[in-house]
């Protein structure tokens, strides 16, 4: 049921830039990432920070901001709530919180040495779905020296119980269906039972991924993996089987969560070339699927590729 009394004032909302955050990474937190996402050790270019290739992997970004500006662990609920609060939205229950959809848009290839970097979150929706409110966020990443504009996330996440105040329902969703044919490659990832424990280490620190006496108490059996680990082992999967592992040709990942995954179950991959409006890049339609439970984890899938002799 819709929290009573609940009002959000969308024009205070939508626009606001929040306080710039600092943010920090280096190679070893690369090579971390690569790991949780199930980065196997055949692909050294993720993994060996002296191979002649040695990379980033495109989506490592999307962990900056749980990370921040330090190498320790940090309190996931303070971090999570910390910051200035933002204007025109009542504080709500953060346990309500369901990470919907995110976004990853490269405007340059990462710097393989890592370093320092502001991140500039701006909300740019909030939306009333009845049974809930959706909060859109975008995060533009920029060099803190230089300036250098890396990459745009935008990440949807879903309140549980806080609609029905009578606001905006938001834009209609693009759907990307797969075509009906069989998909032009398949990758699977057999994450270990340690998958979500070794994933946190990049700076997600949220209990729900490894408390397990917490777990039941918010509906799930035993603790999950993360929501973005299985979004990264599909930007690596596309990457891997249509981009001839080249990561400077990934351009762009937008995705939605539809169910939790367990640690130790197997994410199947599909992937469905087709036709950009960009004639320099080679769109492709995605799903996840675990293969145990037959159950669809990632839909409305779509990623962009430079295609090979138009990469950044």
């Amino acid at each position: 049921m819709p929290v009573e009394g609940y009002k959000v004032d969308v024009e205070k909302a939508v626009g606001y830039k929040y306080n710039t955050e600092k943010v920090i990474c280096n190679k070893r937190d690369f090579l971390l990432y690569a790991l949780g996402v199930g980065v196997k050790e055949d692909e050294l270019k993720y993994l060996y920070e002296l191979h002649k290739d040695f990379s980033p992997l495109p989506t490592y970004p999307l962990v900056l901001l749980h990370k921040g500006d330090d190498f320790n662990i940090n309190d996931f609920r303070a971090r999570a709530q910390g910051g200035d609060p933002l204007p025109g939205v009542p504080p709500y229950n953060p346990d309500k919180i369901v990470h919907g959809e995110q976004s990853l848009t490269v405007h340059t290839p990462f710097p393989v040495e890592g370093g320092r970097f502001n991140a500039q979150k701006t909300c740019t929706g909030v939306f009333d779905k009845g049974s809930g409110m959706v909060i859109e966020t975008t995060v533009d990443l920029y060099d803190e020296q230089d300036k250098v504009h890396y990459c745009t996330m935008v990440s949807k996440s879903f309140v549980r119980g806080y609609g029905g105040w009578n606001g905006p329902k938001g834009p209609k969703a693009v759907s990307y269906t797969p075509p009906k044919r069989n998909p032009d490659a398949v990758e699977v990832f057999a994450s270990g039972t340690n998958q979500a424990l070794i994933y946190r280490l990049s700076g997600d620190y949220n209990p729900l991924h490894a408390d397990t006496d917490l777990a039941p108490t918010v509906g799930f059996p035993k603790p999950i993996l993360h929501g973005l680990c299985t979004y990264g082992a599909c930007g690596h999967a596309i990457i891997k089987a249509l981009a001839n592992n080249d990561a400077s040709r990934f351009k762009h990942i937008e995705g939605r969560f539809a169910s939790p995954v367990f640690p130790g179950e197997t994410i199947e991959v599909y992937m469905w070339k087709v036709d950009s409006k960009d004639p320099k890049t080679q769109g492709v339609i995605f799903a996840a699927k675990v293969k145990e439970r037959d159950i669809v984890v990632l839909n409305n899938g779509y990623a962009l590729l430079y295609k090979q002799e138009s990469k950044l």
